[in-house]
């Protein structure tokens, strides 16, 4: 069947445990929090209606297909999660289409090297999933689903997050962490973004804003106006672009949020295309229509005492359509 539209998606599931079962220390759920979750959950991919949704902090694959069965859209699609432990937080993919194929990417690509000493970090903190999907009969996508490293601080033993110093060494261990994730997922997807024939889209969240340098090394920069024109071809060629960038440049406002951090609104779940889904590319075979962002459950803790309920998720979900050419 012919297929002229789709919708992809990111969705944060904000640990996804089984229920009666501890994580993250001495938490756990109750059977009642955790129907509650999977309902939620439900409902919410009714909502969003998306053919292909990349999903993180799945801990348990029974419990993320409980998720997806609680769902009328989503009932019967085809899904997939990067090795699934229990102990961890791992990344998904649940789509209506048929996955041809997927690959888990634990270990980085090749060290990072700095005045000639290898960096000691080599592995995602999640590791990526890549899927091949059939969206139809002529048309294959590669969709990458990520989760770099959250910027809570990584803080060594001994040190105090209420010592401003031990604070600050915190927040920079993530942050190099995250960054290292960055260029290492770069160099994974210029292995697919050169001489490809199909789609290449990432989903998920980089738990950081589309301007951040760390974002930028995922997506890559932009060649600059005085380059010759055969330079700049081979620099688009290689180019994610941010949904959210596309949609701004055809609406007078900017309402995308998808988190909120002591009273910071922040855009940290993203959705990023090749060029054959850009219109501006004469030879693009799809263009982004319509951004969609489900945060109205999210809440300002510094503006009120509510809190986001423990089945819901802290992360908006993002959606865009993708109208196909003719």
């Amino acid at each position: 069947m012919q297929v002229s539209e789709f919708q992809i998606g990111s969705f944060n599931l904000f640990n996804l445990v089984n229920a009666e079962t501890q994580f993250h220390g001495r938490k756990r759920y109750s059977q009642e929090v955790f129907d509650k979750k999977i309902q939620w959950i439900g409902s919410q991919l009714d909502r969003l209606q998306g053919d292909i949704i990349g999903f993180q902090e799945i801990f348990h694959l029974e419990a993320f297909s409980e998720a997806l069965e609680a769902s009328e859209w989503m009932k019967g699609a085809d899904y997939v999660a990067a090795g699934i432990t229990g102990n961890l937080p791992r990344v998904g993919i649940a789509t209506k289409y048929r996955i041809l194929e997927s690959q888990v990417f634990e270990d980085f690509p090749s060290p990072l090297v700095m005045e000639g000493v290898d960096m000691p970090i080599k592995k995602f903190s999640r590791p990526v999933l890549k899927c091949l999907i059939e969206v139809h009969q002529d048309l294959r996508v590669s969709v990458y689903v990520v989760h770099l490293k959250s910027k809570r601080p990584d803080l060594s033993n001994g040190e105090e997050r209420a010592n401003p110093v031990h604070l600050a060494n915190g927040q920079v261990r993530s942050l190099v962490r995250r960054a290292m994730e960055a260029r290492a997922l770069r160099e994974l997807l210029m292995k697919e973004l050169r001489d490809r024939n199909h789609p290449v889209i990432v989903l998920g969240d980089v738990n950081d804003t589309g301007m951040s340098v760390t974002t930028r090394v995922v997506s890559g920069e932009p060649p600059h106006r005085r380059f010759p024109n055969k330079v700049k071809r081979e620099i688009w060629d290689t180019l994610l672009y941010h949904v959210k960038d596309i949609q701004a440049r055809q609406s007078y406002h900017d309402y995308y949020f998808s988190h909120i951090h002591n009273g910071h609104h922040e855009a940290l779940d993203h959705i990023m295309v090749s060029q054959e889904l850009v219109r501006e590319n004469p030879k693009h075979i799809g263009s982004i229509g319509y951004v969609r962002m489900y945060n109205d459950h999210l809440v300002d803790e510094t503006l009120t005492d509510e809190r986001v309920p423990l089945w819901q998720s802290d992360h908006g979900q993002v959606v865009a359509s993708i109208e196909l050419r003719k």
